[in-house]
């Protein structure tokens, strides 16, 4: 996959990435959040927007009201793992703002003011519902071609599918109905932003296509069970790498196993009732 990179951003500092849009890299660095997450600020007629207020972090939350001058108009969340909720409770408690997000919400403990469902209009834009990493997974698109794509689209990696709150199946369509569409600029939950997304977005969908008849090839050998798919497909050695890789490999035979494509018996899993289905779409070259 052809990943993007960015060196590391000065921490606290609020750096614009479109007309009307800054962003703000939270200090939370690591093996699945790269530099940090994106807490973006979206100036609209209303006030500043603050998206995915990130960790739970107190310095990060004092850049965001630094930034913002302490007025916030609203805050928007894209998903509610903690490294984009873990500051919403603090920044609303500081501004008083009120908190948008997905209507069925995949953390209990977090209620949003405002629910929020597919195609609604919030803060000049729409409401994209793009389960697979998360089942309350929201993209919000705005008319001049800016996608937020949160954590379903990141240039900097393809994102984790952890079963049950990750779906392979949904995070598939999902990925088509992003393709689907005409943007031209892609702002993500971590990493920088991606330009003319839809060739990216192509190369992800053949991926996870490519990475999933290589599962269906090997259960026809064998029985096989997660942790033996990793050690032979996956290249990581890095624990968090493996458990991740791992996760990923179970989305898979879950989505395989609701094709009809493979079944479990006991910890290993074997070819299913219908072995040969071929996938919707079969990636170039596999």
């Amino acid at each position: 996959m052809p990943y993007l990179t960015e060196a590391e951003p000065e921490r606290g500092l609020p750096i614009e990435v479109a007309p009307g849009i800054r962003r703000i890299v939270a200090s939370n660095a690591g093996l699945m959040t790269y530099h940090g997450t994106n807490t973006y600020l979206i100036e609209t007629g209303e006030g500043t927007v603050v998206l995915d207020p990130g960790p739970d972090d107190a310095v990060h939350v004092e850049a965001i009201l630094k930034a913002s001058g302490g007025r916030v108009a609203s805050i928007l969340l894209s998903h509610t793992h903690s490294d984009h909720l873990g500051a919403t409770a603090a920044l609303k408690a500081r501004t008083g703002a009120g908190t948008f997000a997905f209507h069925r919400g995949a953390d209990p403990a977090f209620q949003p003011d405002v629910p929020l469902k597919d195609g609604d209009a919030v803060a000049g834009m729409v409401c994209l519902h793009t389960p697979g990493h998360a089942s309350d997974h929201l993209c919000f698109a705005r008319p001049d071609g800016v996608v937020f794509s949160a954590d379903h689209v990141m240039s900097w990696s393809s994102s984790v599918v952890s079963p049950p709150g990750g779906d392979m199946a949904a995070y598939f369509r999902s990925l088509r109905r992003m393709l689907a569409r005409d943007d031209r600029l892609l702002l993500p939950g971590h990493g920088p932003p991606l330009p003319d997304p839809a060739p990216y977005i192509q190369e992800l969908l053949d991926y996870r296509l490519k990475r999933e008849e290589a599962i269906a090839a090997a259960l026809r050998e064998g029985p096989h069970g997660p942790r033996d798919l990793v050690d032979r497909l996956y290249s990581q050695t890095h624990p968090w790498l493996r458990q991740a890789a791992e996760r990923n490999v179970t989305a898979h035979l879950l989505k395989l196993q609701s094709e009809g494509r493979a079944e479990r018996q006991g910890e290993r899993w074997v070819p299913g009732s219908n072995p040969t289905k071929l996938p919707d779409r079969v990636a170039p070259g596999s």
